[in-house]
């Protein structure tokens, strides 16, 4: 009996709780599993500054949304020369930031040589702004930028976080107190918790935000994400990290959740500078030796697509190469064998906390231990993979490489897994001075061979998305073209 009531007390406070939650009307509390290193996506390639601050205080010329179109954002239209090499943008009037500085052409100048300048920490897509040989403004409401080389997707790049417009009295300062032209501005970032924004009351659109107030949570531990859910701490979890948990929220009626996509390119990173993993036939092994339905099955409860190259399948031009390396054990050993590589081979597998990379690392090391591959797990923080591994300071390491259309990395040397073809380089060059669509799938397809072919990573599946929020919080994407979280669309009904 005092069992029975003791039950029946803990599902009324848990009820009320719940209830105190939905009765936020202006507030949201989002989750999201990874803290920051700094909240300047100009800075740093990690996928949770965007997730925070693009579209909701940090703006572009462009946006992209949830079905991976692009149109307008601070750029009110533009046109593109015949040959492709010149884009003229006409910029919304009456635009300031936060801090009451006017928005203009200036800014988009000094933003776009800030990332093209010598020593820009802007790498990720350093090669987009390199290819902008000048930018004229005529008028401050007037953007030409001239091109080296077409690029057929600048639009695109133009929308991505690392293009954001800063304002040059404030740039300094964007990784620790952004200040952007979007609906919401910075409020408070109490480290290892939360980052708080509110909404500006400036912003160009009345009442384009509905919400007063959005708190991002950082939970990184798939159970304590459950637990939050349940007890109304956070209101929705756009990037859920326990999938085996989603048949729990899918049956009570308290919740939604949405199954959709990612650009995200989950793979094994090998790295190519060090030996025997220098050698293509040791990484083909390494590829060979991983059953990715299984690693799929295990860390991923079945939901993932698996994939053979640097592009998944909801791209335009994603070609299927998961037969180029298949799981193949015997021949993995062979090929160890075949390149002199004595066994056991002794690798270090690094690994970043979400649970596709923690979970899915187990299983990778037990297969590969199977082809006489000991690869030591090390679980590292973020920050720690950021300073370690992606400053090319590791072995293996598992990772889902978010940017949408990404491959133009593997043309760079220096990138941290190491990997330097002159023939992909060529591809990727004649893929940027293209006009033509035909041929530019055509050469999206040569790359993803000649990825596969080189056997540069061990490709596994493309990243899922689980969207777990309160049945009244509406507006949350269910897919994500780009790791951005666009508060203004959502409400509570």
């Amino acid at each position: 009996m005092k069992s029975a009531l003791k039950t029946a007390v803990v599902l009324l406070l848990s009820t009320a709780v719940f209830a105190g939650a939905q009765s936020r009307k202006d507030s949201a509390v989002i989750g999201i599993t990874l803290e920051p290193p700094g909240l300047d996506p100009t800075t740093s390639p990690a996928a949770s500054i965007g997730e925070i601050v693009h579209y909701n205080v940090l703006e572009g010329l462009t946006r992209i949304n949830v079905d991976g179109s692009v149109t307008p954002l601070l750029a009110d239209s533009w046109t593109i020369d015949p040959d492709g090499r010149v884009y003229t943008f006409k910029l919304k009037k009456g635009v300031r930031f936060h801090d009451g500085e006017a928005f203009d052409a200036s800014d988009v100048k000094f933003s776009f040589e800030r990332a093209k300048a010598e020593g820009s920490t802007n790498k990720a897509k350093k090669s987009t702004f390199d290819n902008i040989v000048r930018i004229e403004t005529p008028d401050p409401a007037t953007v030409i930028l001239l091109l080296a080389k077409a690029d057929g997707n600048l639009l695109f790049r133009l929308g991505e976080n690392t293009a954001v417009i800063l304002d040059p009295k404030s740039a300094a300062t964007t990784a620790t107190r952004p200040v952007g032209t979007g609906p919401y501005r910075f409020e408070s970032w109490s480290r290892g918790s939360a980052v708080t924004l509110t909404r500006w009351d400036g912003f160009r659109t009345p009442g384009a935000a509905r919400l007063r107030k959005v708190s991002f949570r950082i939970i990184n531990d798939p159970a304590a994400q459950v637990a939050a859910l349940l007890a109304g701490d956070v209101d929705a979890i756009p990037r859920f990290q326990a999938p085996q948990s989603l048949p729990q929220f899918q049956n009570d009626a308290r919740f939604t959740v949405a199954v959709g996509g990612t650009e995200g390119k989950t793979i094994v990173s090998i790295n190519n500078r060090r030996k025997p993993l220098d050698d293509v036939r040791v990484r083909r092994a390494i590829a060979m030796a991983i059953d990715r339905k299984a690693v799929i099955a295990g860390a991923q409860e079945g939901y993932g697509a698996p994939i053979g190259s640097h592009m998944v399948p909801s791209d335009a031009g994603y070609v299927d190469l998961t037969d180029v390396n298949p799981y193949n054990p015997d021949k993995a050993r062979a090929l160890l064998k075949e390149a002199g590589v004595a066994t056991p081979l002794n690798l270090t597998l690094t690994l970043p906390p979400p649970q596709y990379a923690r979970k899915g690392g187990e299983i990778v090391a037990a297969q590969l231990a199977k082809v006489g591959i000991v690869a030591k797990i090390d679980n590292v923080e973020w920050a720690q993979w950021l300073s370690g591994a992606f400053k090319g300071n590791f072995d293996l390491t598992i990772i889902s490489h978010v940017e949408p259309l990404d491959f133009a990395v593997y043309a760079d040397p220096t990138y941290y897994f190491g990997y330097e073809s002159k023939a992909y380089n060529e591809i990727i060059a004649r893929y940027n001075a293209s006009t033509s669509a035909k041929e530019r799938l055509k050469l999206l397809g040569d790359a993803q061979r000649r990825l596969a072919d080189d056997s540069v990573n061990a490709f596994l599946f493309q990243l899922p998305q689980f969207s777990v929020a309160n049945k009244r919080l509406k507006g949350l994407w269910s897919s994500s073209p780009v790791f951005a979280n666009d508060m203004a669309a959502v409400s509570w009904q």
